[in-house]
This record gives C-alpha cells, structure tokens and sequence, in this order.
C-alpha cells in the first residue's frame, strides 16, 4: 500500500465557516396572556363560589327537613320504647308468676309479702333497672343488649 492512502484526512470546518452561536435571549410564545390568565383566575373562582353557595344552601335545606323529620318521629319512637318496656315488665312478672307458684307466701313483685319497691302512690310508676328489665332472658341476649346498651 501506498503511503498516500494509509494518511488520515484532517477534520475540516465546512466551507464558509460554522453558523454564529445564539447568544441572545429567545421569547417563548405566550398562549395566554396576563389579562387572560387574570380574567380565568377571577371567572373560576367566581364559578366556585356560586356552587359552593348552592351547595351551602341545599346542605341546610336538607339539615332542617333531616331535623323536622326526627321531631316528627321523636314522640312515636318513644312511644314504642315505653310498649316495649311494658311489654317485657309484664312477661317478667308472668315468668316470676310461673317460676315462684310453688313457694308458700310468694306475691309477684314482693319479696315474702314485704314490698320492694315504696313509692309515693300506689300506682306510680318506676322505670326498672337495665339488670331488671333483662331479669328472665337468656344470659347471652343479655350481655349482647348490654353491649349494645353501653355502645349506644
């Protein structure tokens, strides 16, 4: 081989030079401007304060009709609560009747004759005890109404 074609070719800059570097400062493209992004800034909050109003107002109209309809059924739940304490002192005094007919001397709601309970009328009335109310039932619904009962 030839000497010639064994040389390396320098690295040359092409002919009329290399183009100049960008020194200066380029300007992006704006696609919005500051009126604009102002003029979205103040319609969306403008947007959000009048659902939130709205929202405001349903949320209170349904507060008040949420409060009339517990007014409304507050006297019939306690009623029921007060048909279901007497319905259960009465299976309590039934069960007391059927458990103590074969002692001597047993009145039902007495203890050998005396009274348990002294009241100021003979016909008033005394809410029982949690204890007293469960006296004849199962110990397991006893200690889940218990449960229940202390929860609530």
């Amino acid at each position: 081989m030839s000497a010639a074609s064994t040389s390396r070719m320098q690295d040359l800059p092409p002919k009329g030079g290399y183009a100049p570097f960008q020194t200066e400062r380029v300007k992006l493209r704006s696609v919005l401007n500051a009126k604009s992004c102002f003029g979205l800034v103040l319609g969306s909050t403008l947007f959000g304060m009048y659902s939130y109003y709205k929202t405001f107002i349903w949320i209170k109209r349904h507060e008040i009709e949420m409060r009339s309809a517990h007014l409304a059924i507050w006297p019939l739940l306690l009623a029921e609560r007060d048909r279901a304490v007497l319905k259960q002192m009465r299976y309590n005094r039934e069960t007391e009747a059927e458990l103590m007919k074969n002692i001597e001397k047993w009145e039902v709601g007495t203890y050998y004759g005396e009274p348990i309970f002294f009241l100021d009328k003979e016909d008033q009335y005394r809410d029982p005890l949690f204890s007293e109310h469960f006296a004849h039932t199962h110990p397991d619904d006893f200690l889940i109404r218990s449960a229940r009962h202390l929860v609530t």
